[in-house]
Protein backbone atom coordinates (compact mmCIF):
# COMPACT_ATOMS: atom_id res chain seq x y z
CA UNK A 1 0.00 0.00 0.00
CA UNK A 2 0.73 3.53 -0.24
CA UNK A 3 -0.97 6.56 1.03
CA UNK A 4 -0.67 10.38 0.53
CA UNK A 5 -2.45 13.64 2.15
CA UNK A 6 -1.93 17.28 1.91
CA UNK A 7 0.86 19.09 3.63
CA UNK A 8 -1.67 21.08 5.29
CA UNK A 9 -4.72 20.80 7.40
CA UNK A 10 -7.36 22.75 9.06
CA UNK A 11 -8.72 22.02 12.64
CA UNK A 12 -12.32 20.81 13.26
CA UNK A 13 -12.45 22.50 16.18
CA UNK A 14 -11.02 25.97 14.70
CA UNK A 15 -13.51 25.80 11.51
CA UNK A 16 -16.19 24.88 13.97
CA UNK A 17 -15.39 28.53 16.22
CA UNK A 18 -15.33 30.14 13.31
CA UNK A 19 -18.77 29.13 12.14
CA UNK A 20 -20.30 29.88 15.81
CA UNK A 21 -20.80 26.22 16.46
CA UNK A 22 -19.81 24.15 19.52
CA UNK A 23 -16.38 22.40 18.56
CA UNK A 24 -18.23 18.88 20.01
CA UNK A 25 -20.82 19.31 17.02
CA UNK A 26 -18.03 18.65 14.34
CA UNK A 27 -15.19 16.94 16.43
CA UNK A 28 -17.70 14.36 18.27
CA UNK A 29 -21.03 14.97 16.46
CA UNK A 30 -18.90 13.79 12.93
CA UNK A 31 -15.80 11.68 14.49
CA UNK A 32 -12.96 13.79 12.77
CA UNK A 33 -10.62 16.08 14.43
CA UNK A 34 -8.79 17.64 11.18
CA UNK A 35 -9.29 17.61 7.47
CA UNK A 36 -6.82 17.52 4.98
CA UNK A 37 -7.01 21.37 2.89
CA UNK A 38 -4.90 20.80 -0.71
CA UNK A 39 -2.90 23.65 -1.47
CA UNK A 40 -2.71 25.05 -4.96
CA UNK A 41 -0.08 22.46 -6.37
CA UNK A 42 -1.63 19.52 -5.23
CA UNK A 43 -4.67 17.85 -7.07
CA UNK A 44 -5.79 14.57 -7.58
CA UNK A 45 -3.32 13.84 -9.73
CA UNK A 46 -0.25 14.46 -7.60
CA UNK A 47 -1.98 12.59 -4.60
CA UNK A 48 -2.45 9.81 -6.76
CA UNK A 49 1.34 9.50 -7.98
CA UNK A 50 2.66 10.35 -4.34
CA UNK A 51 0.46 7.48 -3.17
CA UNK A 52 1.87 4.97 -6.30
CA UNK A 53 5.02 5.77 -5.64
CA UNK A 54 4.86 4.96 -2.31
CA UNK A 55 3.42 1.37 -2.65
CA UNK A 56 5.68 0.56 -5.49
CA UNK A 57 8.93 1.59 -3.27
CA UNK A 58 7.66 -0.42 -0.13
CA UNK A 59 6.92 -3.14 -2.51
CA UNK A 60 10.44 -2.75 -4.00
CA UNK A 61 8.81 -3.27 -6.97
CA UNK A 62 9.96 -1.55 -10.20
CA UNK A 63 7.45 0.04 -12.70
CA UNK A 64 8.01 -2.48 -15.85
CA UNK A 65 6.61 -4.95 -13.25
CA UNK A 66 2.92 -2.97 -13.52
CA UNK A 67 0.98 -4.17 -16.51
CA UNK A 68 -2.48 -2.72 -15.37
CA UNK A 69 -3.03 0.45 -13.63
CA UNK A 70 -6.24 1.76 -12.90
CA UNK A 71 -7.46 5.02 -10.96
CA UNK A 72 -11.08 5.55 -8.68
CA UNK A 73 -11.87 8.77 -8.19
CA UNK A 74 -14.79 11.03 -8.76
CA UNK A 75 -13.29 14.44 -8.85
CA UNK A 76 -11.15 13.79 -12.01
CA UNK A 77 -9.35 16.84 -13.96
CA UNK A 78 -10.33 16.52 -17.37
CA UNK A 79 -13.53 14.92 -19.23
CA UNK A 80 -11.49 12.71 -21.64
CA UNK A 81 -7.72 12.28 -20.12
CA UNK A 82 -7.63 9.86 -17.37
CA UNK A 83 -5.98 10.61 -14.17
CA UNK A 84 -4.37 7.41 -15.02
CA UNK A 85 -2.68 8.70 -18.17
CA UNK A 86 -0.96 11.56 -16.34
CA UNK A 87 0.14 8.88 -13.40
CA UNK A 88 1.64 6.68 -16.02
CA UNK A 89 3.82 9.66 -16.92
CA UNK A 90 4.87 10.80 -13.75
CA UNK A 91 6.26 7.30 -13.02
CA UNK A 92 7.39 6.12 -15.76
CA UNK A 93 5.07 2.85 -16.34
CA UNK A 94 5.72 0.75 -19.57
CA UNK A 95 4.01 1.35 -22.73
CA UNK A 96 2.91 -2.24 -22.32
CA UNK A 97 0.42 -1.44 -19.27
CA UNK A 98 -3.71 -1.25 -19.57
CA UNK A 99 -4.39 2.47 -18.18
CA UNK A 100 -7.79 3.89 -17.52
CA UNK A 101 -10.43 5.61 -14.73
CA UNK A 102 -13.43 4.32 -13.00
CA UNK A 103 -16.24 6.80 -11.44
CA UNK A 104 -19.08 5.55 -9.27
CA UNK A 105 -18.69 8.37 -6.38
CA UNK A 106 -16.95 6.60 -3.90
CA UNK A 107 -17.14 3.00 -4.91
CA UNK A 108 -15.12 3.55 -7.76
CA UNK A 109 -11.73 2.39 -6.19
CA UNK A 110 -13.04 -0.81 -5.14
CA UNK A 111 -14.97 -1.05 -8.83
CA UNK A 112 -11.28 -0.87 -10.01
CA UNK A 113 -9.84 -3.05 -7.30
CA UNK A 114 -12.31 -6.14 -8.51
CA UNK A 115 -11.58 -6.14 -11.44
CA UNK A 116 -7.91 -6.23 -10.92
CA UNK A 117 -8.33 -9.52 -8.88
CA UNK A 118 -10.08 -10.77 -11.69
CA UNK A 119 -7.42 -9.72 -14.16
CA UNK A 120 -4.89 -11.57 -11.68
CA UNK A 121 -6.84 -14.87 -11.30
CA UNK A 122 -7.45 -15.44 -14.84
CA UNK A 123 -4.34 -15.68 -15.88
CA UNK A 124 -4.18 -12.45 -17.75
CA UNK A 125 -1.21 -11.04 -15.79
CA UNK A 126 0.86 -13.42 -16.83
CA UNK A 127 2.94 -12.75 -13.12
CA UNK A 128 2.52 -8.76 -13.27
CA UNK A 129 0.70 -6.78 -11.29
CA UNK A 130 -1.76 -4.11 -11.26
CA UNK A 131 -1.72 -0.88 -9.72
CA UNK A 132 -4.82 0.40 -8.07
CA UNK A 133 -5.18 3.85 -7.00
CA UNK A 134 -8.20 5.76 -4.80
CA UNK A 135 -7.79 9.16 -5.36
CA UNK A 136 -9.89 12.54 -4.33
CA UNK A 137 -10.58 15.50 -2.95
CA UNK A 138 -13.81 15.96 -1.32
CA UNK A 139 -15.34 19.44 -1.04
CA UNK A 140 -18.28 20.96 -0.47
CA UNK A 141 -17.83 25.13 -0.27
CA UNK A 142 -16.88 27.29 2.13
CA UNK A 143 -19.91 27.98 4.75
CA UNK A 144 -22.13 25.01 3.28
CA UNK A 145 -23.55 22.34 5.94
CA UNK A 146 -20.90 19.74 4.06
CA UNK A 147 -17.74 22.00 4.72
CA UNK A 148 -16.46 19.73 8.17
CA UNK A 149 -17.15 16.87 6.23
CA UNK A 150 -14.34 17.46 3.30
CA UNK A 151 -10.81 16.39 3.25
CA UNK A 152 -8.14 14.98 0.82
CA UNK A 153 -5.65 11.77 -0.07
CA UNK A 154 -5.03 9.24 -2.15
CA UNK A 155 -4.34 5.30 -1.17
CA UNK A 156 -2.61 2.97 -3.82
CA UNK A 157 -2.46 -0.85 -3.66
CA UNK A 158 -0.28 -3.39 -5.40
CA UNK A 159 -2.03 -6.53 -6.39
CA UNK A 160 -0.38 -9.66 -7.31
CA UNK A 161 -0.92 -13.31 -6.74
CA UNK A 162 1.61 -12.97 -4.29
CA UNK A 163 0.00 -10.72 -1.18
CA UNK A 164 2.17 -9.65 1.20
CA UNK A 165 -0.47 -7.80 3.26
CA UNK A 166 -4.29 -9.06 3.15
CA UNK A 167 -5.33 -12.32 0.83
CA UNK A 168 -8.58 -11.33 -0.54
CA UNK A 169 -11.07 -14.12 -0.48
CA UNK A 170 -12.08 -15.52 -4.04
CA UNK A 171 -15.63 -15.48 -4.22
CA UNK A 172 -16.96 -14.30 -0.89
CA UNK A 173 -18.00 -11.24 -1.76
CA UNK A 174 -21.47 -9.55 -1.63
CA UNK A 175 -22.97 -6.73 -4.00
CA UNK A 176 -26.17 -4.65 -4.01
CA UNK A 177 -27.14 -1.32 -6.32
CA UNK A 178 -29.77 1.28 -6.39
CA UNK A 179 -30.54 3.90 -8.47
CA UNK A 180 -30.68 6.69 -5.90
CA UNK A 181 -30.21 10.45 -5.47
CA UNK A 182 -28.18 10.85 -2.51
CA UNK A 183 -24.87 12.49 -3.58
CA UNK A 184 -23.88 14.08 -6.80
CA UNK A 185 -22.36 16.73 -8.51
CA UNK A 186 -23.68 18.15 -11.77
CA UNK A 187 -21.10 18.79 -14.51
CA UNK A 188 -21.51 22.45 -13.93
CA UNK A 189 -20.18 22.19 -10.43
CA UNK A 190 -17.09 21.85 -8.59
CA UNK A 191 -18.66 21.33 -5.28
CA UNK A 192 -20.83 18.21 -4.22
CA UNK A 193 -24.29 17.96 -3.41
CA UNK A 194 -25.64 15.78 -1.02
CA UNK A 195 -28.64 14.62 0.75
CA UNK A 196 -27.87 14.06 4.48
CA UNK A 197 -30.16 11.78 6.01
CA UNK A 198 -31.40 10.25 2.86
CA UNK A 199 -27.95 9.51 2.08
CA UNK A 200 -27.27 7.89 5.74
CA UNK A 201 -30.49 5.65 5.29
CA UNK A 202 -28.89 4.56 1.64
CA UNK A 203 -25.76 3.45 2.98
CA UNK A 204 -27.43 1.60 5.61
CA UNK A 205 -29.56 -0.29 3.31
CA UNK A 206 -26.33 -0.80 1.14
CA UNK A 207 -24.72 -2.10 3.98
CA UNK A 208 -27.40 -4.65 4.60
CA UNK A 209 -28.15 -5.89 1.26
CA UNK A 210 -24.56 -6.07 0.30
CA UNK A 211 -23.97 -8.15 4.15
CA UNK A 212 -27.11 -10.13 3.06
CA UNK A 213 -25.19 -10.86 -0.19
CA UNK A 214 -21.71 -11.72 1.22
CA UNK A 215 -23.48 -14.47 3.76
CA UNK A 216 -25.51 -16.15 0.89
CA UNK A 217 -21.81 -16.37 -1.56
CA UNK A 218 -19.18 -17.43 1.20
CA UNK A 219 -21.85 -20.93 2.38
CA UNK A 220 -20.40 -21.51 5.81
CA UNK A 221 -22.24 -23.11 8.15
CA UNK A 222 -24.22 -21.84 11.07
CA UNK A 223 -22.14 -20.86 14.17
CA UNK A 224 -22.66 -20.04 17.62
CA UNK A 225 -22.71 -16.01 18.28
CA UNK A 226 -23.23 -13.17 15.92
CA UNK A 227 -22.28 -13.82 12.51
CA UNK A 228 -19.52 -10.70 12.50
CA UNK A 229 -17.42 -12.15 15.21
CA UNK A 230 -16.07 -14.34 12.48
CA UNK A 231 -14.37 -11.17 11.55
CA UNK A 232 -11.13 -10.11 13.48
CA UNK A 233 -12.01 -6.37 12.26
CA UNK A 234 -14.64 -4.53 9.95
CA UNK A 235 -13.88 -1.93 7.91
CA UNK A 236 -16.28 0.41 6.75
CA UNK A 237 -16.42 3.13 4.54
CA UNK A 238 -15.41 6.39 6.51
CA UNK A 239 -16.90 9.64 5.07
CA UNK A 240 -16.76 10.73 8.53
CA UNK A 241 -16.06 8.56 11.78
CA UNK A 242 -19.71 8.83 13.34
CA UNK A 243 -20.56 7.05 10.09
CA UNK A 244 -18.97 3.73 11.04
CA UNK A 245 -20.32 3.60 14.07
CA UNK A 246 -23.75 3.78 12.41
CA UNK A 247 -23.01 1.51 10.69
CA UNK A 248 -21.70 -1.06 12.75
CA UNK A 249 -24.91 -1.07 15.01
CA UNK A 250 -26.71 -1.60 12.23
CA UNK A 251 -25.06 -4.35 11.39
CA UNK A 252 -24.95 -5.75 14.25
CA UNK A 253 -28.30 -5.44 14.84
CA UNK A 254 -28.75 -7.66 11.98
CA UNK A 255 -26.78 -10.17 13.29
CA UNK A 256 -29.36 -10.32 16.16
CA UNK A 257 -26.82 -8.54 18.84
CA UNK A 258 -28.79 -6.93 21.70
CA UNK A 259 -25.75 -4.36 22.39
CA UNK A 260 -24.88 -3.52 19.18
CA UNK A 261 -21.90 -0.70 20.55
CA UNK A 262 -20.08 -3.26 23.22
CA UNK A 263 -18.68 -4.97 20.21
CA UNK A 264 -16.91 -1.34 18.24
CA UNK A 265 -13.98 -0.71 19.83
CA UNK A 266 -12.82 -4.19 19.46
CA UNK A 267 -13.81 -4.56 15.63
CA UNK A 268 -13.74 -1.24 14.12
CA UNK A 269 -12.02 1.18 17.15
CA UNK A 270 -8.22 0.83 15.28
CA UNK A 271 -9.59 1.59 11.57
CA UNK A 272 -10.64 5.06 12.35
CA UNK A 273 -7.22 6.23 13.83
CA UNK A 274 -6.15 7.98 10.63
CA UNK A 275 -9.13 8.72 8.94
CA UNK A 276 -10.33 10.92 11.99
CA UNK A 277 -7.22 12.93 11.38
CA UNK A 278 -7.71 13.48 7.59
CA UNK A 279 -11.19 13.81 6.83
CA UNK A 280 -13.32 12.35 4.01
CA UNK A 281 -10.93 11.22 1.22
CA UNK A 282 -14.24 9.50 -1.13
CA UNK A 283 -12.93 6.39 -2.97
CA UNK A 284 -10.00 6.09 -0.64
CA UNK A 285 -11.79 5.96 2.81
CA UNK A 286 -12.25 2.59 3.06
CA UNK A 287 -8.59 2.06 2.30
CA UNK A 288 -7.41 4.78 4.42
CA UNK A 289 -9.30 2.83 7.66
CA UNK A 290 -7.56 -0.63 6.03
CA UNK A 291 -3.96 0.70 6.47
CA UNK A 292 -5.30 2.37 9.88
CA UNK A 293 -5.96 -0.66 11.57
CA UNK A 294 -2.77 -2.58 9.70
CA UNK A 295 -0.53 0.18 11.26
CA UNK A 296 -2.48 0.75 14.83
CA UNK A 297 -3.85 -2.23 16.12
CA UNK A 298 -1.65 -3.72 18.85
CA UNK A 299 -3.12 -7.66 18.46
CA UNK A 300 -1.65 -9.60 16.10
CA UNK A 301 -3.76 -9.97 13.03
CA UNK A 302 -1.95 -12.88 10.99
CA UNK A 303 -3.88 -15.30 9.83
CA UNK A 304 -7.08 -13.74 11.07
CA UNK A 305 -10.48 -12.05 8.42
CA UNK A 306 -11.17 -8.92 8.02
CA UNK A 307 -14.15 -7.79 6.84
CA UNK A 308 -14.31 -4.89 4.45
CA UNK A 309 -17.62 -2.69 3.44
CA UNK A 310 -17.18 -0.54 0.33
CA UNK A 311 -20.27 2.01 -0.60
CA UNK A 312 -20.95 4.57 -3.65
CA UNK A 313 -23.14 7.28 -3.41
CA UNK A 314 -25.71 6.60 -6.64
CA UNK A 315 -25.47 3.65 -5.69
CA UNK A 316 -23.62 0.89 -4.96
CA UNK A 317 -22.13 -0.99 -2.44
CA UNK A 318 -19.66 -4.33 -1.44
CA UNK A 319 -19.07 -6.30 1.08
CA UNK A 320 -15.94 -8.83 0.73
CA UNK A 321 -13.08 -10.23 2.99
CA UNK A 322 -9.78 -10.81 3.07
CA UNK A 323 -7.47 -12.52 5.16
CA UNK A 324 -3.94 -10.85 7.21
CA UNK A 325 -0.46 -12.02 5.68
CA UNK A 326 2.37 -12.92 8.23
CA UNK A 327 4.35 -9.57 8.69
CA UNK A 328 1.24 -7.07 7.18
CA UNK A 329 1.35 -5.19 10.09
CA UNK A 330 4.98 -4.64 10.74
CA UNK A 331 5.16 -3.62 6.56
CA UNK A 332 2.59 -0.98 7.01
CA UNK A 333 3.99 0.51 9.94
CA UNK A 334 7.23 1.00 8.68
CA UNK A 335 5.80 3.16 6.39
CA UNK A 336 5.16 5.68 9.18
CA UNK A 337 2.17 7.28 8.47
CA UNK A 338 0.97 8.40 11.66
CA UNK A 339 4.40 10.46 11.60
CA UNK A 340 3.74 11.67 8.01
CA UNK A 341 0.58 12.83 10.09
CA UNK A 342 1.99 14.75 12.19
CA UNK A 343 4.22 16.58 9.78
CA UNK A 344 1.58 18.62 8.09
CA UNK A 345 1.13 22.29 8.86
CA UNK A 346 -2.03 23.22 10.38
CA UNK A 347 -3.55 26.26 8.64
CA UNK A 348 -5.61 29.21 9.51
CA UNK A 349 -9.26 29.54 8.72
CA UNK A 350 -8.42 32.63 7.17
CA UNK A 351 -5.27 30.97 4.76
CA UNK A 352 -7.87 28.20 4.30
CA UNK A 353 -10.64 30.68 3.15
CA UNK A 354 -7.93 32.14 0.59
CA UNK A 355 -6.71 28.34 -0.48
CA UNK A 356 -10.47 27.43 -1.28
CA UNK A 357 -11.01 30.71 -3.09
CA UNK A 358 -7.58 30.00 -5.29
CA UNK A 359 -8.84 26.68 -5.88
CA UNK A 360 -11.73 27.99 -7.33
CA UNK A 361 -9.73 28.70 -10.49
CA UNK A 362 -6.77 25.84 -10.54
CA UNK A 363 -8.11 24.81 -14.08
CA UNK A 364 -7.37 27.88 -15.28
CA UNK A 365 -3.92 28.98 -13.68
CA UNK A 366 -1.07 29.72 -15.88
CA UNK A 367 1.68 26.99 -15.30
CA UNK A 368 4.43 28.64 -13.34
CA UNK A 369 6.87 27.05 -11.48
CA UNK A 370 6.10 25.42 -8.16
CA UNK A 371 7.97 25.60 -5.19
CA UNK A 372 8.51 22.54 -3.42
CA UNK A 373 9.75 18.97 -4.27
CA UNK A 374 8.15 16.07 -5.57
CA UNK A 375 4.74 15.98 -7.75
CA UNK A 376 3.47 19.32 -8.52
CA UNK A 377 0.92 20.84 -10.05
CA UNK A 378 1.71 23.67 -11.78
CA UNK A 379 -1.07 24.92 -14.02
CA UNK A 380 -2.05 25.04 -17.28
CA UNK A 381 -0.51 25.90 -20.68
CA UNK A 382 -2.66 25.74 -24.16
CA UNK A 383 -4.91 24.39 -22.55
CA UNK A 384 -3.02 21.35 -20.92
CA UNK A 385 -2.13 20.31 -16.83
CA UNK A 386 1.67 21.01 -16.37
CA UNK A 387 3.29 18.94 -13.66
CA UNK A 388 7.03 18.80 -12.11
CA UNK A 389 8.25 16.00 -10.85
Amino acid sequence: MGVAVPDTYVELADLAMARGVAPGKYVEGLGVTRMGVPLVNEDTVTLAARAARMALESAGCSPEDVGLLVVGTETAVDHSKPVASYVQGLLGLPTRCRIFETKHACYGGTAALQMALDWVRSGSAKGRKALIVCSDIARYGVGTPGEPTQGAGAVAMLVSDTPALLALEAGKTGVYSKDVMDFWRPLYSKDALVDGHYSVQCYLDALEGAYRAYQESAAEPAGEGAYSDRFAALVYHVPYGKMSRKAHRHLRTLDGDTAPDASFDRLVGNSLVLPSQVGNIYTGSMYLALASLLSTASQDLTGQRVGLFSYGSGSCAEFFSGVVQAGAQERVKALGLEARLTRRRALSIPEYEDVMRAREHLDERPAADAAGSGFRYQGTRDHKRIYAT
